[in-house]
């Protein structure tokens, strides 16, 4: 399964995607607004809305939001929600942009499903000079001596999809805060953009064991397993949660906005 099609399988789900997933803390936004100096009115383009958890923020600032998402099913639930939002259906390789260009371009926990060969020089040639790009997203982690759902779990993991590469303790708070710099975990975009700021903030989620469990049936590392293999791992994380949690867990985050201008390039 490539990017593309892994990205898609988001739309399989999109309530619950809508339902679970963590937003993003105003904070980002007021920051965003401070770092690339744009105002009411400036154009922007959202790369992979989803179902509209960055693009209702956006919109809110009164930016002239363009919106591209692949997914039929995500999309319809972004157009009820989302007013005067201009939502196109496509993924942003394959997007017409009809001429149009941006003041900033936004990304939300959707740029590492773009084909970085192609994403970051249309990005550049979409913005007009003076122009940003954005990405924002959430980077799981833990803090020492609190509970944890996979130190809880590895061994149901490793008994219903052993071997997978995927499961893993998510690394410290303090050793993110200290390592997460640049444009993080895609594909760095050379002298197209400048060094991005970087922010973070902090998000907390808590859930019974059954919605933790719904959390990560819309995680693509778990929407890739054949559901034969997922549901009955799932129920038991539920499971363990209820009787060794107290069906009570948190999902810590460190919400991340990273920021940088578009570069003059010369051939």
């Amino acid at each position: 399964m490539d990017a593309h099609d892994l990205g898609r399988v988001f739309d399989e789900v999109a309530e619950l995607y809508d339902r679970v997933r963590p937003g993003y803390p105003p904070e980002l936004f007021r920051e965003l607004a401070a770092l690339t100096g744009a105002e009411d009115g400036a154009a922007v383009l959202e790369v992979g809305s989803g179902t509209g958890l960055a693009t209702r923020s956006l919109a809110a600032r009164g930016y002239d939001v363009t919106a591209i998402e692949p997914g039929p099913e995500l999309a319809a639930i972004a157009r009820q929600r989302l007013g005067n939002v201009c939502l196109e259906s496509a993924t942003f390789e394959e997007w017409d942009d009809r001429g149009r260009r941006f003041d900033l371009i936004v990304a939300a926990s959707s740029w590492h499903w773009v084909d970085p060969s192609v994403g970051w020089p249309r990005a550049h040639d979409l913005l007009r000079p003076g122009g940003w790009m954005a990405l924002l997203g959430h980077v799981v982690v833990r803090r020492p001596g609190e509970p944890e759902v996979y130190a809880e779990t590895a061994d149901l993991h490793e008994r219903f999809a052993p071997g997978n590469p995927g499961w893993r303790h998510p690394p410290l708070e303090a050793e993110v805060r200290a390592t997460d710099h640049g444009w993080g975990s895609v594909e760095d975009p050379g002298a197209l953009f400048g060094p991005p700021t970087v922010r973070r903030h902090e998000t907390v989620q808590w859930f019974d064991g059954s919605g933790f469990a719904d959390l990560l049936r819309s995680n693509s590392l778990y929407r890739k397993l054949d559901p034969d293999v997922r549901e009955p791992l799932l129920d038991a994380v539920a499971e363990r949660i209820r009787t060794r949690m107290d069906d009570r867990a948190a999902r810590r985050y460190l919400s991340v906005l990273r920021v940088g201008p578009r570069q003059t390039v010369r051939p």
